[in-house]
């Protein structure tokens, strides 16, 4: 069945194709020789042969997935990081080279980022929202998440990496306090919020990657994105390592013994707590 005819003007080839066919019949067009080439062109064209088995193309139903409310979280968190970096140029260009130079951020740049508290403390959140949506699109790529509610889990999921880490300063803080160690502790807290700050703005690209893009991409952004999570707290622990090794003797044994006990484990309990509460609520 044709649903829709051709409006546009017969072509000179069109004409002459359709009088050389019409000669084939007896009678020429004045005699019914047009309606015996329709019937031709019915019983011989595939699509109009009659008595055949009809054939269906039956495509699925594209299921919803609604993402608008993901697309102004991404664009906000993106609005975000660009006023902060318009307003405070200095600092975040500060930020990187103290990032990206161990030495001299040591003697001059900490000092320096110390002196504006205010966008310490705005990279501070954004690094709790960028690494709390991550987590969110991991899971719910990975599978784990499944029926979900966004407007719960991302601002949950933000809300437990914020206090991770304010536990974290307020324990560290009152360690340097108890044993007398306020300027190793200090330099400690500056080099895990320095690198937590610069890896909230390196994920920002994923977010868009893992949120939008195709699943074959997404893929590979996950992949990426966990190799540079792990080259950064490598980084952090080798920092770490030779600030405390100026500070205090001790050995690479009762280090690790230290990661285990106060970083790795509370991650794995944590990690474990978030999986039961989502099979949970799924």
């Amino acid at each position: 069945m044709v649903n829709r005819l051709s409006t546009r003007a017969p072509t000179a080839f069109s004409r002459t194709g359709e009088l050389k066919i019409l000669k084939q019949f007896p009678g020429g067009a004045a005699q019914g020789g047009y309606d015996r080439y329709v019937k031709h062109v019915l019983q011989g064209n595939l699509f109009f042969r009659a008595g055949r088995q009809g054939q269906y193309d039956l495509d699925n139903i594209r299921q919803y997935q609604p993402r608008n409310t993901l697309f102004w979280l991404i664009f906000l968190v993106l609005l975000l990081l660009a006023i902060i970096r318009i307003i405070f140029y200095k600092y975040f260009s500060d930020l990187f080279r103290a990032f990206a130079n161990p030495t001299l951020s040591q003697r001059q740049l900490r000092d320096q980022l110390s002196q504006t508290p205010f966008p310490a403390l705005l990279l501070n959140i954004f690094f709790s929202i960028s690494l709390g949506l991550y987590l969110f699109l991991l899971l719910r790529n990975s599978g784990f998440i499944t029926n979900y509610n966004i407007y719960l889990l991302i601002p949950s999921f933000v809300a437990l990496i914020g206090t991770i880490y304010f536990i974290k300063y307020f324990v560290l803080r009152l360690s340097g306090w108890l044993f007398g160690a306020s300027d190793l502790t200090d330099g400690y807290i500056y080099i895990l919020y320095l690198i937590n700050k610069v890896l909230g703005i390196v994920l920002v690209p994923f977010l868009v990657i893992l949120a939008f893009c195709s699943p074959q991409l997404a893929s590979a952004g996950y992949y990426i994105s966990i190799i540079i999570i792990s080259l950064f707290i490598v980084y952090r622990y080798f920092r770490a390592y030779h600030l405390i090794k100026s500070h205090i003797s001790f050995s690479r044994f009762h280090f690790f013994l230290y990661l285990c006990a106060f970083e790795i484990v509370p991650v794995l309990i944590v990690g474990k707590v978030v999986l039961v509460w989502l099979n949970g609520n799924a």
